[in-house]
């Protein structure tokens, strides 16, 4: 693609960066056929190519960021399927992300929209406030169908069960069972704490029993990915640098193999953090040495020999469900696949599994429409699979797709852990009591 942007313009490390990027497009179009919201809404402009010929006459022109740009540029779930077909190897993700930070610092948007943006920022990253937030979403729950659409979509999502914090997620060491073969960081997160600290109980015991000696770091909170992905950079960059501080203290205090990722969203964020620090000399190396120790717990997994244990395991047929941020973001396709296989479990995949299911962070709450379009195809397609349970490493994917099974009347929606977890001695999922199987083990 031909850009015109002039010197004094190119003097910006973002600019520059972004005529890079543009420049490697050729309008070839293979990446309309996997935007899930071009398939869905079959407008040029809600494509990737419709989306980056629109960047780019906004950046080129200088001119205040109009409506139309929003608009488009909003529903783009950041997927990046399309990232995954390109040819020409097109950065949209990056392309996108400047993108919304120019939106958010020049772009007046409606009052209610930017006041939903502001409470998601201040609540959501924050899982003592997310917490309370939910008790009273939960009282406010039967009013859903009354409020605002985007109110009513963040009830519709809110648990009917709101958990305890768990000690799990405390500062603290935990020690490897047997011999210790790796020291590792485990991210604890946000909202996932919250909405199931299942999770992380599951992390560290299938981490521990595997030989890992698990460490929560104090002072570490947020990825950032919540904030980054609504254009807000500041606190974005400042979530991103606690936590380097806090894992950088860390590895002071011995080497650390691996900072561990269970959330795939959190995962592709963190892994980013070298390019989002890039242009803050005294960030950029330290931020990059940050990603470079960066994986997904399926990573870890995969250099571990998984120990199972259980034979029951071998009568349970799971759909996998891979996340965005998981095969087109971090480019793990197989490693999940291939554990579950390991523990026992026969596993499928559903039709069109390269689409999203419309979770997308906040994306959900503020698209409530198309998201919801989003996760009934996806539901459909699961629903085709003769499954116990669908399996993800997303906790927003499972949230989006928990709700839509339960409208319905699907199969329960676990994260990938806790069936390797369960495989190799840990408790069985509650969601999946309802399976009666032999319970019998083995070594």
């Amino acid at each position: 693609m031909q850009t015109n942007f002039t010197l004094a313009q190119l003097a910006d490390p973002d600019i520059e960066a972004a005529n890079g990027i543009l420049r490697k497009c050729v309008h070839c179009g293979f990446c309309t056929a996997t935007c899930p919201t071009f398939v869905t809404l079959g407008d040029e402009l809600d494509s990737p190519r419709g989306r980056i010929y629109l960047i780019k006459d906004m950046l080129e022109s200088s001119a205040p960021v109009s409506d139309k740009v929003v608009k488009h540029v909003d529903r783009c779930l950041s997927c990046l399927s399309c990232m995954t077909t390109c040819p020409a190897s097109v950065d949209y993700m990056h392309l996108v992300d400047l993108t919304r930070i120019r939106i958010a610092k020049t772009h007046k948007r409606p009052f209610g929209d930017q006041l939903m943006r502001n409470v998601l920022a201040l609540v959501l990253p924050y899982p003592n406030r997310f917490r309370i937030a939910l008790i009273g979403a939960w009282f406010a729950k039967p009013f859903a169908k009354i409020l605002p659409k985007a109110l009513g979509g963040m009830l519709k999502l809110a648990p009917t069960k709101i958990s305890s914090p768990s000690a799990i997620d405390r500062p603290q060491t935990i020690s490897a069972e047997n011999t210790k073969v790796k020291r590792v960081a485990l991210l604890t997160g946000c909202a996932q704490q919250v909405l199931d600290p299942v999770i992380n109980e599951a992390t560290v015991r299938l981490l521990t029993r595997h030989g890992c000696e698990v460490v929560v770091a104090n002072g570490m909170g947020c990825c950032g990915a919540l904030v980054h992905h609504m254009g807000r950079e500041d606190e974005a960059h400042m979530q991103a640098k606690n936590n380097i501080i806090a894992w950088e203290k860390v590895s002071d205090s011995g080497s650390l193999d691996a900072i561990v990722i269970n959330a795939s969203g959190c995962g592709t964020t963190v892994k980013d953090y070298g390019y989002m620090l890039r242009n803050e000399p005294d960030w950029a190396d330290r931020a990059a040495a940050i990603s470079a120790l960066t994986k997904d717990v399926t990573e870890v997994m995969s250099d571990l020999e998984l120990t199972r244990t259980r034979a029951e395991t071998t009568e349970l047929r799971i759909a996998y469900h891979s996340a965005c941020s998981m095969q087109h973001g971090q480019k793990l396709k197989t490693e999940p696949k291939a554990l579950l296989k390991a523990a026992g479990f026969e596993v499928f995949e559903p039709a069109e599994g390269h689409l999203c299911c419309g979770s997308a962070g906040t994306y959900n709450i503020l698209q409530p429409e198309l998201a919801t379009k989003l996760r009934d195809r996806k539901v459909a397609n699961l629903n085709k699979l003769d499954v116990h349970a669908v399996a993800t490493g997303n906790i927003g994917c499972q949230m989006q797709i928990s709700s839509g099974m339960a409208e319905a009347g699907g199969v329960p929606v676990v994260h990938t852990v806790e069936l390797l977890d369960w495989a190799s001695g840990g408790p069985k999922p509650a969601s999946l009591d309802y399976i009666k199987v032999n319970d019998v083990t083995k070594i």
